[in-house]
């Protein structure tokens, strides 16, 4: 009967001149180029999830990094010391603004696909026609998102904070370096939520990685200061550059080097380590490793 039904559907299409409906094979793919609408929807989906409790993500990170503002014054920045030709809080105000920045951006996308991993709803995360690249991307837009957030509310506590001057002498500094360590960190972050199989995996990462390199990268002190040694493993550490180049934009001076060149030249490094840095993190997301296992 079904034969003879579908004899009758196809014999009626080529009757009335028309083609009779074809489905794709299976695995071929519907969407065609990028599925804007599937990366918007994800998209929105990330920024919302933060956005719920943004309390405890936006607001509660400018409070903590405002409070490293007045124990670090309070502790350094006495009689009138100045580093680097201003006063040591407007010195230390930027490099907090982007530690803020870049720490928020990691934890965002370190929780993207761990929470889905371990409620065991990283299906919803799978089987919508998304291709790595699409969820990669808006996993790390809201993370930058979120970060930019979070700087923005961090800034605006530390202006209105009596001894702090924020002033833009750089503008493209501010923006290409925040936008750098944010990209960076959300990257370091979506590895991590790759490679962790529990909230502890993750949590040592943090603790032991990312806490150490943002201290350890001149946030609260000039690595002219330091002995030889240090210098070189201050300078082999990316977020010296992220800090200090994002300095730059506010003071017009920086520890990377004495002339705005090679800020220039730290600022392309940055672009060229988060482009390759890019790729091995859509190699891995593509291989399904620790995800469709």
């Amino acid at each position: 009967m079904s034969d003879q039904a579908n004899t009758g559907a196809e014999g009626t299409a080529v009757d009335k001149g028309t083609s009779p409906a074809r489905f794709r094979p299976r695995g071929e793919p519907v969407f065609t180029g990028i599925n804007w609408i599937g990366l918007w929807s994800l998209y929105q989906k990330e920024v919302r999830r933060f956005m719920k409790v943004q309390t405890q993500t936006i607001w509660a990170p400018a409070v903590t990094t405002l409070l490293f503002l007045v124990i670090f014054s309070v502790a350094l920045g006495r009689s009138g010391r100045e580093v680097l030709g201003v006063p040591f809080a407007s010195f230390v105000a930027p490099g907090l603004i982007v530690m803020g920045m870049m720490q928020n951006a990691f934890a965002n996308s370190s929780f993207s696909l761990l929470s889905g991993k371990i409620q065991g709803t990283i299906i919803d995360l799978l089987m919508p026609p998304l291709s790595e690249g699409e969820l990669m991307t808006a996993i790390i837009g809201a993370a930058v998102t979120r970060s930019i957030l979070v700087g923005l509310a961090v800034a605006v506590a530390m202006v209105l904070w009596p001894g702090v001057t924020l002033s833009i002498e750089h503008g493209w500094a501010i923006v290409w370096f925040g936008l750098m360590g944010a990209v960076m960190l959300a990257l370091m972050g979506l590895m991590t939520s790759i490679w962790s199989e529990k909230f502890d995996h993750n949590a040592a990462i943090t603790n032991f990685v990312i806490a150490p390199l943002s201290l350890l990268s001149g946030t609260f002190y000039v690595i002219d200061n330091l002995h030889g040694v240090f210098q070189a493993i201050s300078r082999a550490n990316p977020f010296f550059y992220v800090i200090s180049g994002f300095r730059y934009g506010f003071l017009a001076e920086s520890d990377i080097g004495d002339s705005g060149q090679q800020v220039l030249y730290a600022a392309l490094g940055l672009g060229v380590m988060n482009l390759a840095f890019a790729y091995i993190v859509y190699r891995v997301l593509k291989s399904g490793w620790k995800i469709k296992d």
